[in-house]
């Protein structure tokens, strides 16, 4: 079964003259790969859904039905989880800038979007509280409410933690492409 959210397209890797290479406008992508923390975090969870589903089959045979659907149940849950952390990102399409988190999804139409540009600035590490010296991409809305909301991307989340800074400046400036091109339509 193909995944095709755990794989970025192959384009924004190659092409260096392009700056915003695609076939489909309107289908979202996320324009960098899931980085090692979060698949390695993804891979632990789906690791630990398929003891529990040994287990939910242990139960079946051994005790009541109820219990076993109990722990099949968490099974999914933790499966439904890992695939949320795979989906995590940036998604950008000819509608606008998707930021997907673990429990909500922020959808902002281009013509809301005022201004995407990297900032050197404190930012989280691995998303926990403690904070380092980092570089994130911010997003600033037009019109009213013009305050930066959260970064879009940081030098320290779970995709750019452990690679090299071209991977983050790249995906900074597929994004900003992507905002350039749309806020002048």
């Amino acid at each position: 079964m193909p995944l095709p959210f755990l794989t970025a397209d192959r384009a924004f890797d190659t092409a260096d003259d392009v700056a915003l290479p695609h076939d489909d406008r309107d289908r979202w992508r996320r324009p960098y790969r899931p980085g090692p923390w979060r698949v390695g975090a993804a891979a632990l969870l789906l690791l630990l859904a398929s003891f529990v589903l040994f287990a939910a089959v242990i139960i079946a045979a051994t005790q009541a039905l109820s219990s076993a659907g109990t722990v099949f149940a968490i099974a999914l849950v933790a499966v439904a989880g890992a695939l949320r952390l795979l989906r995590m990102g940036v998604w950008v399409s000819a509608r606008g800038l998707r930021q997907v988190v673990f429990l909500t999804t922020r959808t902002t139409p281009w013509e809301q979007v005022g201004v995407v540009r990297t900032v050197q600035q404190p930012v989280r590490w691995l998303g926990l509280p403690r904070t380092v010296q980092g570089q994130a991409l911010v997003l600033t809305r037009q019109g009213r409410s013009a305050q930066p909301a959260p970064p879009l991307l940081t030098s320290h989340n779970a995709d750019f933690l452990g690679r090299d800074q071209l991977a983050f400046d790249r995906a900074a400036d597929s994004v900003e492409a992507w905002a350039a091109e749309y806020r002048r339509h």
